[in-house]
């Protein structure tokens, strides 16, 4: 791969595989959005801050909700404040400028330096969202009415896009993405992970919570399975009880910080009273 692909190699606090730096490098050089999908806690967020801490970039995070419309990325006129200064005096309401306030694909655009723009959970919006993203996306522009004036990308920024697959996204905008799934880490590159964050853990502790942990991920009705930041979690909570890594083979200490629902918990016991292993599901 040449130098010109070979910029992102993960960073010390984020395990990359070589398959998703290559679809890093590539969308950062193709100059193309990159759409991430995976399960919830397989690292889509981090791996955003990661780009950014690994080449030295601001990070800009638009965070979608339910009700999030594209045009709040792009800018917002403050009318109520417009119209509270009319009534009581306060600056020049003539210059509708004062109240126009850039969205964060806005502040990415009018950055004076590339930086990195997450646009974090696209599927959380309605259909219409991504569509209504793409002449700014493939432009890195856009015009405000109010003021005629047209934002334009200074450097343009690198675009991270990560969705939990809730929702199926438009073909059109699928066209114009680099896409990569993240899987779900096995053991071996679980360890890995995990020893990034905890690098003197117990190696008999791990191995035991590893094995556990993949059997509860493994068990059949499980309506959530817990993800590598509940691995984290409950690695931490073990080693500051000081848990010993015998008493794991038996039982699961803390399984709250793994199962997040009731009706997974109730799947648990139901299996223990029973005397069940969870391999044995």
């Amino acid at each position: 791969m040449s130098d010109q692909f070979s910029k992102f190699k993960g960073s010390a606090d984020y395990v990359a595989s070589p398959e998703l730096q290559n679809a890093v490098n590539v969308a950062i050089a193709l100059e193309k959005p990159l759409l991430i999908k995976g399960e919830p806690g397989t690292g889509k967020t981090m791996l955003a801050r990661s780009i950014a801490g690994a080449l030295r970039k601001e990070i800009i995070i638009w965070n979608i909700k339910s009700t999030t419309k594209a045009q709040d990325g792009l800018y917002i006129y403050d009318t109520v404040q417009r119209l509270y200064d009319s009534q009581f005096g306060e600056g020049d309401v003539r210059d509708i400028g004062r109240y126009i306030r850039l969205g964060n694909l806005g502040e990415a655009f009018n950055a004076e330096k590339q930086v990195v723009l997450l646009i974090d959970e696209i599927d959380k919006a309605d259909l219409e969202f991504p569509n209504d993203l793409l002449w700014e996306l493939d432009l890195m522009e856009f015009f405000i009415p109010e003021t005629r004036v047209t934002v334009r990308a200074k450097e343009r920024p690198i675009v991270i896009i990560t969705s939990n697959a809730e929702k199926e996204l438009p073909d059109a905008f699928l066209r114009r993405c680099i896409f990569h799934y993240i899987e779900f880490p096995g053991e071996d590159k679980m360890a890995e992970i995990v020893k990034v964050h905890y690098p003197d853990i117990e190696s008999a502790l791990l191995r035991q919570a590893m094995e556990r942990f993949y059997e509860i991920r493994a068990m059949k009705g499980i309506q959530k399975r817990p993800s590598t930041s509940e691995l984290l979690n409950w690695l931490q909570a073990l080693v500051l009880a000081g848990i010993d890594p015998a008493r794991i083979k038996e039982d699961i200490p803390f399984i709250g910080v793994l199962l997040k629902k009731n009706q997974d918990i109730d799947v648990f016991r139901d299996i223990r009273e029973k005397g069940y292993s969870t391999r044995t599901w």
